[in-house]
């Protein structure tokens, strides 16, 4: 079995772009993420995660997007697993150079997302959920990660200002990327005090929904030594749970997420991840969903979470950075695009290139991509080249 390299990685702007469509968003994604002399017959392979908000290309997505960018007859496949749909596109293109069966694979993702109405977007936000019994009787997103929130801040009798510290943690980052949705920063004091959504969920601590696309280049061993940059990916975790957040055992936790990230470690030789890793992009759709990816992650013990958010653990310039991009929370959550983003940020801060938001020679970085309220999770481990293991 080869090692398995991202060799390029790029995406579109995340944001509000009525002028786009998803194919001219993927090709934008796709040119950032490729080499300008790359040729169709260089790509094996592709994979393309997305939901299909509004229902305008539902049936192959994939092969839409990719014969838009000049990929016409390469075997493509559409990866649907909600708001992990990339992240799993990814897994699935490491799976494909593992295996030996591709050299040179793309995983991707799309949407578009805020031409729909509001009752559209909820509805189609809605199906990632358990249909029956939380969304066709009226539960929302918010509602189901409020519950989630409720839940936590009175088992752990956590403070909401928690919460609040990710969301002004998340701005401040996401207003040193120019590719981010909402970049500009926000306070503590004004997460506090917004409109309340779902209680205890007020308006900072819900993430946008967006426009965007993500672009990532997976190469065996051989193919990857024409390429400048190279990330080796360490490890790889996924897992799944039941659909309905009230079918599980817990509202505090997410278990699909503690499964993925003990395979992804298993794999990556990671024996603490708090020390091992340089930095981390989790999914942060709602700042409550932040809190609990410390803990499903390793980071902390649980119940410990709000201690890391307040205590600046995560901050930029804390002990463990958390969504440098900005996250969903700022940088945006186009819901196809979302994991495949995520790893390009970790491509980015692993070579050198995220300008302001760029670490001190960060070695070794993980990404966490979760589908509906837990029914799906993906880890990633990434390591800088010439890192040989924690």
């Amino acid at each position: 079995m080869t090692d398995a390299y991202i060799v390029g990685a790029g995406q579109s702007s995340f944001g509000s772009f009525p002028e786009e469509t998803y194919r001219t968003l993927f090709r934008e994604a796709y040119e950032a993420a490729t080499p300008a002399d790359l040729t169709p017959t260089d790509v094996d392979e592709a994979f393309v995660g997305t939901l299909g908000v509004g229902g305008r290309q539902i049936g192959l997505a994939g092969p839409a997007v990719t014969e838009h960018v000049g990929l016409h007859g390469v075997p493509c496949t559409r990866v649907e697993n909600a708001c992990a749909a990339s992240g799993s596109a990814l897994r699935q293109a490491v799976m494909a150079v593992e295996s030996g069966m591709a050299d040179l694979v793309l995983a991707g993702g799309v949407e578009v997302m805020t031409d729909a109405s509001a009752e559209a977007t909820k509805y189609w936000l809605g199906v990632s959920g358990e249909t029956e019994w939380e969304r066709m009787a009226g539960t929302t997103f918010s509602g189901v990660y409020a519950q989630m929130a409720d839940a936590y801040l009175r088992e752990y009798d956590a403070p909401r200002r928690a919460l609040s510290a990710v969301a002004a943690k998340s701005h401040a980052n996401g207003a040193r990327n120019p590719k981010a949705h909402l970049g500009f920063e926000c306070s503590i004091e004004d997460a506090e005090t917004a409109a309340v959504v779902a209680d205890p969920l007020t308006l900072y601590h819900c993430c946008p929904t967006s426009d965007g696309a993500a672009a990532v280049l997976v190469a065996g061993e051989g193919a990857a030594r024409s390429f400048d940059d190279r990330v080796r990916v360490a490890g790889v975790g996924a897992a799944s749970d039941r659909v309905g957040l009230f079918q599980r055992d817990t509202y505090t936790a997410i278990p699909a997420s503690e499964s993925a990230a003990e395979t992804a470690y298993d794999r990556a030789s990671l024996a603490d991840p708090r020390d091992d890793l340089d930095f981390a992009e989790v999914h942060d759709c709602f700042s409550i969903a932040e809190l609990l990816a410390y803990e499903d992650l390793g980071f902390c013990g649980r119940g410990e979470a709000a201690d890391l958010a307040l205590e600046g653990v995560t901050a930029a310039d804390g002990d463990l950075p958390v969504n440098t991009s900005g996250g969903l929370k700022a940088k945006g959550h186009p819901i196809g695009a979302t994991g495949a983003g995520q790893a390009v940020e970790a491509f980015d801060q692993l070579t050198g290139r995220a300008g302001e938001r760029q670490l001190d020679d960060p070695e070794r970085g993980l990404t966490h991509n979760v589908g509906g309220s837990g029914g799906a999770a993906v880890v990633h481990v990434f390591e800088a080249e010439g890192v040989t293991g924690a």
